[in-house]
This record gives structure tokens, sequence and C-alpha cells, in this order.
């Protein structure tokens, strides 16, 4: 069974090594940023298209591929149907939630945001939508109330590889079943960008812890503003330190440690990604 392979990224890099390992790769496509993937492809002679695949970038390089099954892993592009087009039996894609629930981008960051108590991952088929094809498989997986954005990623990782296997055991036994998503349960997340990490101290503060460690290192990192400086904050906890509702939120009780107020109590910064100086009581960390 041959296959074609979307993948980006580490993770992508990650799945594509043991793919090759267990299957023949016809081709595979990534993205420029993705050197592990390209350098890996060109010392193993894979054929490789590195960029944006779509409005007809990639039709010179898929005019002589094809394949039995199409797999997408941490792809960056909205596969368009030139490409759905290419397998000869299906395409499908592993998805990083619990579809139809977070559909779109980096849907673990979001969850962890959302306080969710559980994510995980799904195999289904790639069609015109926004990850809106038929469910082929789901693993659930845990989300513990120290975990990262970077941490729930080497969870799912540990799960690719094999559900990536039980489907493709199961198509050439004959034996996949695919389940239509309920639309009517669908949330859809959009794509995040390091300008979305800004920190409201107006939020309640297990809002601002789990916003805190979603996007911690090596994402680009919650932050907020300090004598017009921008701060990067990558761990907080929450603190039973007693504090005067009426302080403006924002304002810091205290210097060492670090202590925030909030509207629901204080959180205790452990972590700065960069230096700050001159941190003194009363002066305000903004939201602006």
């Amino acid at each position: 069974m041959k296959i074609g392979l979307l993948a980006s990224g580490g993770l992508g890099y990650s799945i594509l090594q043991q793919i090759d390992s267990s299957y023949k790769l016809s081709f595979v496509m990534t993205d420029k940023g993705s050197d592990l993937i390209q350098d890996f492809c060109r010392i193993n002679e894979i054929p490789c298209f590195a960029g944006n695949p779509r409005n007809g970038n990639s039709k010179d390089f898929l005019d002589a591929k094809s394949c039995d099954i199409l797999v997408s892993i941490n792809y960056l592009f909205l596969i368009e149907q030139n490409i759905i087009d290419i397998p000869k039996i299906l395409a499908f894609n592993i998805h990083g939630s619990l579809l139809p629930k977070y559909r779109g981008r980096t849907p673990h960051v979001w969850s962890i945001i959302n306080n969710e108590i559980a994510t995980g991952i799904t195999a289904h088929i790639i069609d015109s939508g926004c990850d809106t094809g038929d469910v082929l498989e789901q693993v659930q997986i845990d989300i513990d109330s120290k975990d990262t954005g970077a941490t729930i990623l080497k969870k799912f990782e540990t799960h690719y590889f094999p559900l990536v296997v039980k489907v493709l055991n199961k198509i050439e036994t004959d034996k996949l079943i695919r389940h239509t998503q309920d639309n009517s349960k669908a949330t859809y997340f959009g794509k995040r960008t390091p300008e979305d990490g800004l920190i409201n101290w107006s939020w309640q503060r297990e809002r601002i812890y789990n916003w805190v460690r979603a996007q911690s290192f090596p994402y680009p990192g919650a932050f907020t503003f300090y004598l017009n400086n921008k701060v990067i904050i990558d761990w907080i906890e929450l603190d039973d330190y007693g504090f005067d509702y009426n302080v403006p939120n924002g304002t810091i009780v205290t210097n060492d440690p670090v202590r925030i107020k909030t509207p629901n109590g204080l959180v205790k910064i452990t972590k700065f990604r960069n230096s700050i100086n001159n941190i003194i009581v009363n002066n305000k960390f903004e939201d602006i």
C-alpha cells in the first residue's frame, strides 16, 4: 500500500520517520519551515514538495504522483480538492481534538485555555471543509493541571503513529467504519498568533493560569507590559496571600516573589522568560 504524506513541524517529522520504516512512501508535502522533513526526504530520496500547495502551486509536482492512501499529520495548509482526489482509496487527517469539538487551529492550546480536563486526537476523512469529514477513530487524552501546550503535544506524539497504523490496518482488512460528525455539537477555534498572548488582569485568576501555561515555552508565551516594556511570563501559581479587592487589577502586591492582584485573588509569577528590572510594589502590569 503506497502512502502519500502531508506533514509539518517536529510532530510531522517524528511520524514521517515511523511511517517510512513501515510503509512505502510515494511522496511527501510539507512547508518551507520544516527543514527536518525536507532533509529526511532528500537523504532518503523521497519526492518532496515544500511550500504552499494552494492555487495551483503544487500542480507540476503532483501531476506524476499517485498513492493509495493520503495521510495528513500536523500539516499547515488547508487541503484543496486536487490533493484530496489523489489517493485511490481515501485521504485522512489526524486532528488534535475530539471532533466535532475544537475544529480549527491549535486545538490543544485552546483546550487548556478553556480549562478542559481532556482532549484527544481524531482520525477523520479529509473533505473540502475544515475538520468536518467523517470520523474514523479517536483517542482520548487527559489534560493534567500542570500540562502546557508543549506537553500535550508530547502526549499526542505517542498516540499518533499507532492511530495511523490502526486506520491503515482497518483499510487493508476492509473493516473501516465512518461516523458522520454531529455538526450541532461542533465548535471552532481560529489560528493563534504571538500577539494573541496578551494577559487581561481583569480575568479570573484561574483563566490567567490556564492562559499562561497553554502558551509557555517553547510557544510564543503569554505576556503583559511593565513600564512600557513587554514581559513574557512562562509560569504562575495561584497564591493565598491576602489582598484588598479595591486594589486595581494588575497591581504588584509584593515583588519578592512577584504577586499580582486579580479580581478573585493573587497569582505568583514563578518564571519570567525575559529579565525585568525595578519591580516596584503598587506599580501595575498593564494589558495594553
